[in-house]
């Protein structure tokens, strides 16, 4: 032991620290991780620094504070290193060596990638409003704005004192059926036409009013029968009646009475914008393309309604797929045009007839069902008529029960009362 500490001290005298350096504080003393065992023992050892530990008694000889450090293993290359690894760690190398550069691959792709340019959206342009649209009560193409005119009903006398009447080519829906005494009536239905002068204008019947309520039309008459009157009452139809609003009509001097009442759209629409009788809520009669037919089979039509004077005749003009009508054995023409009243749709409803209580006026069984012929494009098509209440529109269906659509424009309908008054060729 005594030895181990001259040795000390020798150590201590021999070796004289750097000037530049600065000792050690003996509070906090600093290790130099070059002297410790770990180091020496894989070759990075030296010579303990200030304030190390001599070593322990438990060394072996000759490696006492001043051992020879080992010599450095030589150090090998990747390749060698490589070269050196079994099959199976060559294997997991590589494997790890590819799973590296791929995650790097990865990353590099998503953090550097861009993304592409967002395709400009294409504008697209507004609709385009549609110009024009099917009338409601005709199917003809019409102005928009002209179809949201509620319909006006008036109701026409058709006696021979009448003739020519006013305004009848231009309705877009009649219809025909007997007043009383044999004499029939015309119940006309105006939206887009404008007429400036319509009559005469005459008294209303029950049947009637069931069949403009189907067009949520205001009605123009000149008083009625007392069931059509109350029906005007109690179901709280548009009325537009001249005796509650005679401003509306005026008289013409070229006539005697009652045959001389006469009405225009003007007046009449706006009686009704003062009685804001202005919507137009129903169901329209269904209705379809022409399709005029190359052999024509129905070119020549007869109702007979009740007696010649007033059983009206129809001939199919092929140009114009339409039906010219005639009264009486000629032509019947309405005064404003002066020209021919015709029809691009006929047809005749087969319903009871008969008189009502009163024993004078007519009455017919107009809300049920019956045989129909609907004559257009130069044919005849027979089904059945239906109409289930007053306020609902009248439906065509054919022996498959299927709707009977017709063609667009002015409409004809007469009520007879048997097929047999039926004939056409």
């Amino acid at each position: 032991m005594n030895n181990d500490i001259k040795n000390k001290n020798n150590i201590s005298k021999s070796t004289k620290p750097d000037p530049g350096l600065q000792p050690p504080s003996t509070n906090n003393p600093k290790i130099d991780l070059s002297s410790h065992p770990d180091a020496v023992a894989a070759g990075l050892g030296t010579t303990p620094s200030y304030g190390a530990k001599p070593a322990s008694n438990s060394e072996a000889p000759g490696q006492l504070g001043n051992s020879t450090p080992k010599a450095k293993k030589p150090r090998r290359s990747p390749k060698q290193w490589f070269k050196d690894l079994s099959k199976k760690q060559k294997i997991a190398v590589i494997v790890a060596i590819v799973l590296v550069l791929s995650g790097a691959s990865a990353s590099a792709y998503f953090l550097t990638r861009s993304e592409p340019p967002a395709e400009p959206q294409a504008v697209q342009p507004e609709p385009e409003k549609p110009t024009t649209v099917p009338s409601k009560l005709t199917g003809v193409e019409v102005k928009p704005a002209q179809n949201k005119r509620s319909i006006t009903a008036v109701m026409i006398e058709n006696s021979l004192e009448a003739r020519p009447q006013s305004g009848l080519g231009s309705a877009g829906v009649v219809f025909e059926a007997i007043a009383e005494g044999g004499i029939t009536r015309f119940l006309a239905l105006y939206q887009t036409e404008k007429p400036s002068n319509i009559g005469p204008v005459r008294s209303v019947r029950p049947y009637y009013i069931d069949w403009l309520q189907g067009f949520d039309a205001a009605v123009a008459h000149a008083g009625g029968s007392a069931e059509g009157l109350a029906k005007i009452r109690n179901e709280s139809v548009k009325d537009l009646d001249q005796f509650a609003n005679p401003l509306a009509y005026r008289r013409e001097s070229s006539r005697i009475s009652p045959h001389n009442l006469y009405t225009s759209t003007a007046a009449l629409d706006q009686l009704k914008k003062q009685k804001k009788f202005t919507s137009v809520e129903f169901t329209s009669i269904k209705r379809k393309e022409e399709s005029p037919s190359n052999k024509p089979k129905a070119k020549s039509i007869d109702f007979n309604i009740s007696s010649f004077n007033y059983n009206p005749h129809y001939d199919y003009h092929k140009k114009t797929n339409s039906y010219r009508r005639s009264l009486a054995g000629k032509p019947h023409t309405d005064l404003n045009t002066k020209k021919q009243i015709s029809a691009k749709v006929v047809v005749a409803m087969v319903m009871n007839y008969g008189i009502a209580p009163n024993g004078v006026n007519s009455s017919y069984n107009s809300v049920g069902s019956g045989k129909v012929y609907i004559f257009q494009d130069g044919k005849v098509t027979q089904g059945i008529w239906k109409k289930t209440a007053s306020k609902k529109q009248i439906v065509f269906k054919d022996k498959d029960n299927k709707t009977i659509e017709l063609n667009p424009g002015n409409t004809w309908i007469s009520a007879v009362n048997s097929a047999g008054a039926v004939t056409f060729k």
